[in-house]
């Protein structure tokens, strides 16, 4: 016996091979009917071409991105402050194939045409699914929109670049480069979520540009060209677009202090910085920072949405493709009944956050033409970012177990999601912050409520269990008794509501009987607090397949 037949232990067999490559629009048929839901008269090729180009090339950066965190410099090797972060080029690819493909401008490039937010929201889902770091700076840069076009005092080139330019890494002062990035640094150490408590100061200059002397300890993705920041000017709170590098080239005085050792989010830089008269410039009217910034915070607030969404549909897409290759107990695992439902769970749950979120998207498409949409757009961003980002832990963590022991070990996608998936219920409002927002839309703004209800009507008489939730639903709001103390369950209870309604108002088949099956799952209460515990006369078998990859990826 030789010594290679000697350790010749055993020869590989089931074990499913890696997921290959696929195209990320053609393979997903609930989104292609979600996004033709909302958006019409036609989808543009540009979905298509992405959905190849992320399948194929960008999981492998995202997963190099991942490998190789960005590293800060502050100074160089002669003692020189340069604040400078160092991403792999991984990161770059990432950046500059979605800019490339509009994920962080389509809504600005298209604003005159039907449905440009939700193609957006679609561009953003499949980048997602390959890399949720850079998503912080694309989601960032796309939001920034709104507030910059308060400015009476930025040169015209801010938004030029921001719309229009490609990714441009290059460090240089804004006019003179491709494309620009913008983020944010809003929070500070005492106040968090509360902004009005920040501490840093702004004094203007006679040339009306203001010093920012201060701090932020959240300062996302410090690379970025510039930043809008929250600081107390004379006339009371106010943001600022403060660059990183000035128009003369020198480095503005931001001073990173250190990036942040995060649980996951790790192709993305976050730091905590300290602004030494750091020279800004005022967007909008002094004392109305918040009120500059709440169109932004709306996007993020969709992108957080889009972001979780598109980590349950990779975590599903992980978990089938693995239980199709992978046998036990005699039968693969795909065909054991208790897989199934697990599976067909895992299925209405993505289908249900993926509609949710592009139905959100359409009403922010339409808020600046149709009064219902605004409505709809102020309460429900508020609502699916509560839930939906909520979930997607749970989701992740159940996708996770189908995989076994192999779904906890770095080799592959699984443990780079779970170590995201809590990020975006945090980000933007933790849950008690969304849920206080929603009281705060039907006391402010009794427009929301109506809008709300006025939705849900539009799937009345297509589902017992959902018309009989909807009208308990409507008593639950009637009762302001404790409202505040009730707001998560309540708002926890309209996010199931829209969900229903958004499935059963599509005219796809296949989702429609998801939407069924949610309804019986989670609205009649015939579902245990875990996934895979559905009804037994559940179409397992059917929902499963209308959720996994379409051959034509």
């Amino acid at each position: 016996m030789t010594a290679t037949n000697k350790f010749h232990t055993h020869e590989l067999e089931n074990q499913p091979y890696a997921l290959p490559a696929y195209n990320l629009w053609l393979a997903d048929p609930l989104l292609q009917s979600m996004v033709k839901q909302h958006h019409y008269p036609y989808v543009p090729t540009l979905l298509e071409q992405f959905g190849q180009y992320s399948g194929h090339v960008q999981f492998e950066h995202g997963e190099l991105a991942n490998k190789n965190k960005p590293i800060l410099h502050a100074f160089d090797r002669y003692g020189r402050r340069t604040d400078k972060v160092e991403f792999h080029p991984s990161y770059h690819a990432l950046m500059g194939s979605a800019m490339e493909h509009q994920v962080h401008s389509y809504s600005w490039q298209n604003s005159s045409a039907s449905g440009a937010h939700v193609i957006r929201a679609a561009l953003l889902y499949m980048h997602s699914q390959t890399d949720a770091g850079t998503t912080c700076p694309l989601t960032m840069t796309h939001a920034a929109v709104p507030a910059m076009r308060y400015s009476k005092h930025i040169p015209k080139y801010w938004l030029d670049k921001l719309i229009n330019g490609t990714y441009d890494p290059r460090e240089l002062p804004a006019f003179e480069k491709n494309g620009i990035t913008v983020g944010m640094g809003m929070t500070e150490k005492q106040g968090g979520s509360d902004v009005r408590r920040n501490t840093t100061k702004a004094v203007q200059h006679p040339d009306g540009s203001y010093a920012i002397t201060g701090h932020k300890f959240f300062y996302s993705a410090p690379m970025c060209d510039a930043h809008l920041v929250l600081a107390q000017a004379e006339g009371g709170l106010s943001c600022f677009l403060l660059p990183r590098i000035l128009e003369s080239g020198e480095l503005n005085h931001v001073r990173i202090q250190r990036l942040k050792d995060k649980l996951g989010d790790w192709s993305n830089a976050s730091s905590e910085v300290e602004f030494q008269e750091a020279t800004a410039f005022l967007l909008g009217e002094e004392g109305r920072g918040v009120s500059v910034i709440i169109d932004m915070v709306s996007l993020t607030r969709l992108d957080c949405m889009i972001g979780s969404s598109a980590l349950m549909r990779q975590a599903l897409v992980q978990a089938t493709h693995h239980v199709s290759h992978r046998d036990a107990f005699g039968n693969t695992l795909i065909n054991q009944p208790l897989m199934q439902n697990v599976l067909a769970d895992l299925t209405i749950e993505s289908a249900a956050a993926t509609a949710l979120t592009m139905r959100v998207a359409k009403a922010v498409d339409e808020s600046g033409i149709n009064s219902h949409e605004a409505a709809l757009a102020r309460i429900c961003t508020a609502i699916g970012k509560y839930w939906i980002c909520k979930r997607t832990a749970t989701f992740v963590n159940e996708a996770q177990e189908c995989l076994g022991g192999i779904g906890y070990v770095e080799e592959n996608i699984m443990p780079r999601l779970y170590r995201q998936a809590p990020l975006n219920s945090i980000w933007e409002g933790s849950g008690n912050v969304q849920c206080l927002d929603v009281l705060r839309a039907i006391a402010k703004e009794p427009a929301t409520q109506k809008a709300l209800f006025t939705e849900l009507q539009s799937a009345e008489g297509q589902n017992s269990h959902f018309d009989e939730y909807v009208a308990q639903l409507s008593k639950g709001f009637s009762n302001t008794e404790a409202l505040e103390m009730r707001s998560r369950l309540l708002t926890e209870q309209t996010a199931l509501a829209l969900q229903a309604c958004v499935l059963l108002n599509n005219e796809d088949a296949e989702i429609r009987n998801i939407a069924h099956s949610f309804c019986d799952s989670r609205l009649a209460g015939h579902h245990g607090l875990a996934f895979g515990t559905l009804p037994a006369s559940t179409p397992c078998e059917e929902i499963i397949t209308a959720g996994a990859l379409s051959q034509r990826g």
